[in-house]
């Protein structure tokens, strides 16, 4: 066979291997004969478990039909009016959330936020806004406020100056 056939007939494998049509069927994820069923023992042993002294276990594919939670009936109604002195406090949050890892802006530093101070437009960025704020029971903002993220705390601050109104410690912590 020339080089030049061989090399075609390689490429051609190559497709046909990653082609779609040879992926595991819906509900094969783990690649067994049953939904859920793996090939054979994982690479630990026959539970899953990490290799003796290794620290990580088997990969995990994440859950399986979670749905995104829907927003609650009237959650961006925002008030056309507020009173902002009731607004005015710094509390300690009822409950807390774990969520992903924080990553404060480059260059910053840890600070103890209050309200009436005035967050620094970095932490503003689209990364630090609280668009879901009713997952994490904060109340729907003002207008002219949004919710954003400082590591465990949740701040509610004016989109136009910065300043905060309110503090929330302690959301997700």
């Amino acid at each position: 066979m020339s080089a030049f056939k061989l090399s075609l007939a390689l490429a051609a494998a190559c497709v046909i291997a990653g082609s779609p049509a040879l992926a595991d069927p819906p509900g094969h994820e783990h690649g067994g004969d049953h939904p859920g069923e793996p090939h054979g023992p994982s690479p630990g042993g026959p539970h899953g478990e990490a290799h003796p002294g290794s620290p990580h276990g088997e990969p995990h594919p994440g859950p399986h039909g979670y749905q995104r939670a829907p927003e609650p009936h009237g959650w961006n109604e925002r008030p056309k009016q507020f009173d902002k002195p009731s607004y005015q406090h710094n509390f300690q949050a009822a409950r807390n959330f774990k969520v992903g890892p924080y990553h404060r802006p480059h260059g910053w530093v840890t600070h103890h936020w209050v309200y009436g101070q005035t967050l620094p437009r970095a932490y503003w960025a689209p990364s630090y806004l609280l668009a879901d704020y009713w997952l994490f029971a904060l109340e729907v903002p003002p207008p002219g406020y949004e919710w954003v993220r400082d590591d465990t705390d949740a701040l509610l601050v004016s989109t136009d100056t910065g300043e905060i109104l309110q503090v929330e410690y302690g959301v997700f912590g």
